[in-house]
C-alpha cells in the first residue's frame, strides 16, 4: 500500500536522510526543531510518530537512533544508506572496528531486498577466494540468529571476526567454519565462536553480486 504522508512529514524524513548521509547519525530533536522552525519537541515527536506508523522510520528512546526503512528510502526516491562497520578478516580473526559516521549508498535496483539490520564490511584476506570473495571486496551482511549448513557467515571469535562458510554435519568435527581456500584450515566451534550474520551479497565492479 502506498504511504500517505504530508509535505511536512516528508520534509522531516528528508532531513533525517540528509543528516544521516552527511554525519553518520540521525539529527537530535533540537536539530529537527530548528530545521522545521517549531518550538516544541512534541511537534517533532508527532511527525516522527506518523513516519513510524507508515513504517518509514524506526526509532527507540533516543532521537539519534532513528533509522530510515527501505520504504522510507523509496518514498524519498533516494538510494538507501547502509552502515559501513569497517574491516573483517577472511583468514585469521581480526578485531572488527566500527567506522563512526561512514555510510555507503547503493542503488535500490541492486538490493531490492534491503531491510533493517544490514551492514557493509570490507574483507581483508584471501581465505574465501573460491567463494568469489577476494581481498578488498565489500560484502553485505544481514544480522540474523538462525543459519543452515553452507551459509557464508560473519562469525565473532573472541574479540575478532572472520568470514567463513558455516558447516554442520553428522560426523566430526560436526560444527565448524570452513574457508574457501585450501591453504587454510577449518575453525572448530568453541564457546568463543558466535555467528553474527549471513553474507548475502558481494560488491563487484560497482554492483552487488550473489554469493556462490
Amino acid at each position: 500500500m502506498k504511504s500517505l504522508i504530508t509535505d511536512r512529514q516528508k520534509e522531516l524524513l528528508q532531513l533525517v536522510y540528509e543528516h544521516t548521509r552527511d554525519n553518520g547519525y540521525s539529527p537530535s530533536l533540537e536539530e529537527m526543531r530548528g530545521y522545521l522552525g517549531v518550538s516544541s519537541n512534541q511537534a517533532v515527536l508527532d511527525l516522527l510518530k506518523k513516519l513510524e506508523n507508515e513504517n518509514l522510520v524506526h526509532r527507540d528512546s533516543s532521537a539519534r537512533s532513528l533509522k530510515i526503512t527501505f520504504a522510507g528510502f523509496k518514498t524519498l526516491g533516494v538510494s538507501p544508506l547502509i552502515a559501513n562497520l569497517g574491516v573483517t578478516k577472511a583468514g585469521a580473526p581480526l578485531e572488527m572496528v566500527e567506522i563512526s559516521g561512514e555510510w555507503e549508498t547503493t542503488a535500490t535496483s541492486d538490493v531490492s531486498f534491503l531491510k533493517d539490520e544490514i551492514f557493509i564490511l570490507k574483507v581483508s584476506g584471501d581465505s574465501m577466494v573460491n567463494a568469489g570473495i577476494d581481498d578488498g571486496d565489500a560484502v553485505l551482511v544481514k544480522s540474523q540468529k538462525e543459519f543452515i549448513s553452507g551459509d557464508i557467515v560473519l562469525a565473532g571469535i573472541g574479540d575478532g571476526s572472520t568470514i567463513k562458510r558455516f558447516i554442520s554435519e553428522d560426523r566430526p568435527p560436526y560444527v565448524y567454519l570452513k574457508p574457501e581456500n585450501p591453504k587454510y584450515g577449518n575453525i572448530v566451534f568453541t564457546d568463543e565462536v558466535q555467528l553474527k550474520g549471513k553474507v548475502i551479497s558481494i560488491l563487484k565492479e560497482g554492483s552487488w553480486k550473489s554469493i556462490k
